[in-house]
């Protein structure tokens, strides 16, 4: 009975808090800081709802009714934020003044309210992903209490009491309710609705049947569905687990049934599942993130442009690795019988129809120049005029049929048959909001609890200190300082969502972002490409990791291959760097020019491939040690020089390469 309410009870937030999303998005009633309260209160009322206090009590009727009891504690905690921020309650205001204006000059209520809160955000945060960022926001809260006890390597400073550190966290906007939720709430809640309405209309049907009619007949078919399916399911959800939850459930049986090894197939996509985020035009929460924090400011549309030729190049690489695995392997083509096609043709015509739509209409409102979360609203909108469309173009066809021809049996039938489309319009959009909700609770968790580290950085300055003594050690090498920055992103990444990975990053070493000379869009989205790429690398792969459960096969076997798949994704952030053409930009940050960006993008095909066939370690047949050495060396020189003698180098070695092979296949046949 108790989980029924709970369910009940989840449903109905959920679809309050899409509303209130995009109701206050686009018409905003409310100050800045007590929208997030709503968000904030909302977001982790459904945590407490969702996810028990530890598994092996959730059947207990006592730690149930304590999750009500931490739900509740959510809403004072946070509903307190709102009355003491919003004129409209300004009779319940503490000394006539308003919670903003009293800073420094805090009551014991704000003080024990904002503790509790924070305690509640870290809580919630330890049951939506884990105890690591729950770990390291309380290592930053008490390397903000203790910093006068701290070693010089640990940027000391003069300490501050628990007051301060809960103002400047909790009861004002620097902490919880600051960039994080703010970016949170303005854009990407509002794209995970938009992907679930879309998964809801069949998208994810039409995706991989549209995938597997294009391979049908192509060798090792069923990897190549998975690489095109997880990269467009990946830009709907923006996340790498829950791409490869989706989509891996269908594509790994596929792949294992053509001849791919279980291990393979898992490797396979997750690999491609971790790409998705990457790909234009919804992408990953990061990317949103970049609008607040990159400077000079850039468009959405900009950071799209930009991602568009890397992702091409990923999905590029991933398909080529697969097609010579396939062949390497002697993996066979998906045989689909000819009813297969005909009822994939007939199930997603409106549904492929209904999905492209949203798609042309999201990117036609953005290149007019609305905002973001305007022209998802309005696609928002478009998809459920499709949806009403639909329901009614069904009633005309289904109204009238019956037994009796009578004009009244007809205006009853039809009225009922549209009452019952209502009803089902009705509850399609519903579900949309509760699995929008269920994928993205534990973002709203996880950037309540990066608030409260943002909070710390602000506060002691340590976001002015680490940059300071990073930029020496990469002072004489832009390669060294941006390996440095790949291995902090992926350690950090490990245990979170990349794009709280991102944010932490960003913040903490954006001023030697400046000092690097490169291109600022370049540099973040390095970071936001090896946040991604921390969920393929083990021994922490959570995508790889959820691959190998539908795989049914061990973990660390499944992580390796998915790191090995997904090699490219570690080259690429390196060459759009240092060739800022690939993301159609110039040196400068300016525009690049038509000839650079052709050049760029053939010698970065060329290391592509090279890179692609190394891996494999297959083209015609099989390369040895050498050859695959000689192809990794090409790719590199392709990849990550400027020197047009090193191109021209590596373009001989990739030719002599591939003809010394192609002769060797040609004398196994002659034999």
């Amino acid at each position: 009975m108790l989980q029924h309410f709970r369910r009940i009870l989840f449903r109905t937030c959920a679809a309050i808090l899409a509303v209130f999303i995009l109701a206050e998005v686009n018409y905003p009633q409310l100050s800045p800081q007590a929208q997030l309260a709503i968000f904030a209160m909302l977001g982790l009322v459904l945590v407490f709802l969702k996810y028990p206090i530890h598994r092996r009590f959730q059947e207990y009727i006592f730690f149930q009714v304590l999750d009500f009891v931490f739900a509740l504690a959510v809403i004072i905690c946070f509903g307190y934020i709102l009355i003491q921020t919003e004129p409209v309650f300004k009779r319940f205001w503490i000394d006539g003044q308003r919670l903003g204006d009293r800073a420094g000059m805090g009551t014991t209520t704000d003080y024990v309210i904002g503790l509790l809160g924070l305690l509640l955000v870290l809580e919630g945060t330890r049951r939506a992903i884990g105890l690591t960022l729950c770990i390291l926001s309380v290592a930053f809260l008490a390397y903000a209490a203790f910093g006068q006890s701290m070693p010089d390597w640990l940027f000391p400073h003069r300490g501050y009491s628990w007051e301060r550190i809960v103002s400047q966290t909790f009861l004002h906007s620097q902490g919880v309710f600051g960039i994080a939720l703010k970016v949170m709430f303005t854009y990407v809640f509002l794209f995970v609705l938009f992907g679930a309405l879309l998964e809801k209309t069949g998208a994810t049907g039409y995706i991989i049947s549209f995938a597997r009619r294009l391979f049908r007949s192509s060798v090792g078919g069923p990897a190549k569905v998975a690489v095109v399916s997880s990269g467009a399911m990946g830009s709907l959800s923006g996340s790498a687990v829950a791409n490869t939850a989706t989509t891996g459930t269908f594509t790994i049986p596929m792949m294992r049934s053509s001849g791919f090894r279980p291990t393979v197939a898992g490797g396979i996509e997750a690999a491609a599942s971790s790409g998705g985020a990457l790909v234009p035009p919804i992408m990953g929460a990061g990317a949103y993130m970049m609008l607040e924090i990159v400077e000079p400011a850039v468009t959405y549309l900009e950071i799209i442009k930009a991602a568009l030729i890397p992702a091409i190049l990923y999905y590029t690489a991933l398909l080529l690795i697969v097609h010579f695995y396939a062949k390497r392997v002697g993996a066979a083509a998906e045989v689909l019988r000819e009813s297969e096609i005909e009822t994939s043709q007939a199930t997603t015509g409106i549904e492929g129809f209904v999905f492209l739509v949203a798609f042309i209409t999201l990117i036609l409102f953005l290149i007019l120049g609305y905002t973001p979360f305007r022209s998802v609203s309005l696609s928002l909108l478009f998809i459920l005029i499709l949806i009403g469309i639909r329901g009614v173009w069904e009633v005309i066809q289904q109204g009238g049929r019956g037994d009796s021809p009578s004009t009244v049996a007809l205006i009853s039938n039809t009225c009922v048959l549209l009452a019952r489309q209502i009803w089902v319009g009705v509850r399609r959009i519903v579900e949309a909001m509760e699995k929008a909700a269920d994928g993205g609770v534990s973002l709203i968790a996880a950037a309540a609890c990066v608030g409260l580290i943002l909070g710390v950085v602000t506060l002691t300055g340590i976001g002015a200190k680490l940059p300071g003594a990073l930029l020496p050690l990469a002072e004489n090498s832009r390669i060294l300082a941006l390996a440095l920055l790949m291995v902090s992103t992926i350690i950090l990444g490990m245990g979170l969502p990349s794009s709280v990975c991102y944010l932490l990053m960003a913040t903490l070493v954006g001023p030697v972002l400046t000092e690097l000379g490169l291109v600022p869009l370049a540099v973040h989205l390095f970071i936001f490409y090896f946040g991604m790429m921390a969920m393929v690398t083990p021994p922490v792969a959570l995508a790889a990791y959820t691959a190998a459960a539908i795989a049914g096969t061990g973990i660390m076997q499944t992580g390796v291959a998915a790191f090995r798949f997904a090699l490219v994704g570690f080259a690429l952030p390196y060459a759009f760097t240092l060739k800022p053409e690939l993301l159609l930009l110039s040196s400068d940050g300016g525009g690049a020019t038509f000839f650079g960006v052709v050049i760029s993008v053939l010698i970065a095909t060329f290391g592509v491939v090279a890179l692609a066939v190394s891996v494999v370690g297959y083209w015609f047949t099989s390369l040895d040690f050498w050859q695959r050495s000689g192809l990794l060396g090409a790719a590199v020189l392709f990849l990550l020089t400027h020197s047009g003698w090193g191109h021209l180098v590596a373009f001989i070695l990739l030719t002599a390469i591939v003809f010394f092979n192609w002769r060797s296949r040609n004398s196994l046949l002659e034999d």
